[in-house]
């Protein structure tokens, strides 16, 4: 896999902007949008695209856990796959003009089975993936051009059996019986029936069995056309898991790669708060943000773990080195300049002379900002860095409420925080549900929906197009956007 003596090239098409030739035929590697992966790419990848062709995949995949943890809907779920899709993950028809289809394609290909290095480690994680890589599958399929899928399902090699015209007689009371038709006197004509069968072994649609929806005859299922949907699902989750733990056993060959090791391990972690990103664009306030403003925004625009944070530092006139970092850096990211932070923090570290604090603290500070050392401009931190990195101890304030408080101490504090933003005992239920499912940004997500409810924000909207939060200065910046954008329309109406 990943391995060959010449770098593979899109085919590219001889006409300006139309791609599709290449792929209507029989030696294309991707002849449809549909794909069960049985075959791994046999071809050079760069390390570049080896990671990028991933987490754009991956942002996907954990949307969609995502939203079943949010207990979205089936048509919810559809439209925010495809959001997502359209944005990270394109792969068009072969209808489509002007339209890179190989290259997307080949994208598809390739982060799906660089996904599979990172989540066959584990039963758990091999779980997740393939719930959540089914359901991308069903959403493809059933959003799929019908004469396409059509074309995929016969190229496919399924051990399905066509029930003949002999054979649908002979059951014709009990196959009418599926479709909700009383039998005939005598069994129809062949050319009246109005569904076509197909006879599978019962245990590949255990799910049509459980919904009573085939019919059961010698170890056999008689499946009607409009339900062999189930039967594909269930061969490409059947595949997919056999193949990770297959893969899962060849894997140990790679712990010597110190190239893709550290990426896998990266990926891996998708799942527990989505991908990280990272925030570099100052003043999400479109303003300057100023050292005394910082209380007024924390209250009310403030995830819950600088909130925490911040009231460490209020409390305490002190944060040790993680929380420092941590809070520092986000309210860098934030739009604080490097002058507003050193006041803010020689006012917070109000119990210490100026000389302790130059020495102790201003030029970690400077640091920070680039203006010191090796002068990197640090990002703040994501979800999933809080959440993997750096764990805290005993007088810490950093890490994620969500996962590093008792669920008596979350409870409590998130009534404290945010009572006087909507929050109610009632709502408490749902967030300590997904806490204990150990989808935290998932929690955080909704406390958000449910403090912002007031400026517009519904259930499963999150942070704006039904995105979860993947990191603090995310959410910070989209409450303060919304705080504006209702003031402007308050003026508006007012004027």
């Amino acid at each position: 896999m990943f391995q060959n003596k010449e770098k593979h090239q899109p085919k590219q098409s001889n006409v300006p902007g139309a791609t599709t030739s290449s792929l209507t035929n029989d030696s294309s590697p991707y002849s449809f949008r549909l794909n069960f992966y049985d075959k791994p790419p046999l071809y050079e990848v760069t390390l570049e695209e080896f990671e990028t062709c991933a987490l754009d995949r991956l942002r996907v995949l954990a949307e969609i856990e995502s939203s079943f943890a949010r207990n979205r809907s089936w048509d919810e779920l559809k439209s925010v796959t495809d959001t997502q899709c359209r944005k990270y993950l394109p792969l068009n028809n072969n209808t489509a003009i002007r339209v890179r289809l190989e290259e997307q394609r080949r994208n598809d290909h390739i982060g799906h089975f660089v996904l599979r290095l990172a989540f066959c480690r584990s039963e758990e994680l091999r779980r997740r993936f393939v719930k959540a890589e089914t359901t991308l599958f069903k959403v493809r399929y059933e959003m799929d051009d019908s004469k396409e899928r059509s074309a995929f399902l016969d190229r496919q090699k399924f051990d399905w059996e066509e029930v003949r015209k002999g054979e649908r007689n002979e059951f014709a009371k009990e196959l009418l019986a599926l479709e909700g038709k009383p039998a005939p006197g005598t069994p129809p004509a062949i050319d009246s029936w109005s569904t076509e069968y197909h006879k599978v072994p019962w245990t590949r649609v255990p799910d049509l069995v459980a919904k009573r929806r085939v019919f059961l005859r010698g170890g056999y299922a008689y499946v009607p056309s409009n339900e062999m949907s189930g039967f594909v699902f269930n061969e490409f989750e059947r595949k997919l898991e056999m193949a990770l733990e297959h893969t899962a056993k060849m894997l140990p060959r790679m712990d010597e790669d110190t190239r893709l090791v550290p990426i896998l391990n990266n990926l891996s972690q998708g799942f527990l708060a989505g991908v990280p990103s990272e925030w570099v664009n100052p003043s999400a306030t479109g303003d300057e943000i100023r050292a005394d403003m910082i209380d007024d925004l924390a209250r009310k625009h403030f995830p819950m773990c600088m909130r925490n944070l911040h009231e460490c530092l209020v409390r305490d006139h002190h944060l040790k080195h993680f929380g420092r970092l941590q809070y520092g850096l986000f309210l860098k990211v934030l739009g604080l300049s490097i002058d507003e932070a050193i006041a803010f923090w020689r006012k917070s570290f109000s119990n210490m002379t100026d000389d302790k604090f130059n020495k102790e603290h201003k030029y970690n500070i400077r640091h920070s900002f680039g203006l010191e050392g090796k002068r990197a401009n640090y990002p703040a931190k994501s979800c999933q860095q809080i959440l993997t990195s750096d764990k805290p101890g005993v007088g810490d304030c950093h890490g994620c409420p969500y996962r590093h408080f008792s669920p008596e101490n979350l409870q409590t504090g998130l009534l404290a925080v945010y009572s006087s933003q909507g929050l109610t005992t009632n709502d408490l239920h749902e967030v300590m549900r997904t806490v204990k499912e150990g989808h935290y940004h998932v929690a955080c997500t909704r406390v958000f929906e449910i403090t912002h409810a007031s400026r517009g924000v519904k259930k499963g909207e999150g942070i704006g197009g039904g995105d979860s939060v993947v990191h603090p200065n995310q959410y910070a910046a989209r409450s303060i956007e919304l705080e504006k954008s209702q003031r402007e329309d308050t003026m508006a109406v007012e004027s």
